[in-house]
Formats: structure tokens, sequence, C-alpha cells
């Protein structure tokens, strides 16, 4: 298992994900969002909109998804 945070995948806060994989947390972070927005926390929405975005069109948004994806292979076990 290894742990990135929501300011690691673009987002405002420090709320850490844990995955297996890189997939895994992306998707923890895309419901984290998506929680806030329904919250109406307006300091995720930059980041929700981002999300939805690369969810939407994935071949343009593959530079983030790969960048995400090494610097998720780079981090230590936990």
């Amino acid at each position: 298992m290894k742990t990135m945070t929501c300011r690691d995948l673009g987002g405002p806060c420090d709320l850490a994900h844990q995955g297996k994989d890189a997939d895994e947390v992306i998707k923890l972070q895309d419901r984290h969002l998506k929680e806030a927005e329904k919250a109406g926390d307006t300091t995720h929405q930059e980041a929700r909109d981002a999300m939805k975005s690369r969810w939407r069109h994935p071949k343009r948004s593959l530079g983030w998804y790969n960048d995400t994806k090494k610097a998720f292979a780079a981090l230590p076990e936990s």
C-alpha cells in the first residue's frame, strides 16, 4: 500500500488516500472531490472541475495520468 494526499493529486487538502496502485488512489481522489463538491466545499471546486475534465477527455489528460503513476511508483510502501 502507498499513500498520496489530495494535494499530491492536485487538490487543496492533505487527506490521505491509500491504495495498492495509482488507479485506486485516483478513484479515491475522485470520490473525495465528488463528496466535497456535494457538501458545498468550494475549496475543492477547481480540483473537481479538473478531475471531471480528465474523465471526459482521457487522451488529452494522459500526461497528468502518467505523471501521477510515476509519482505513485516512486513512493515508499506504507
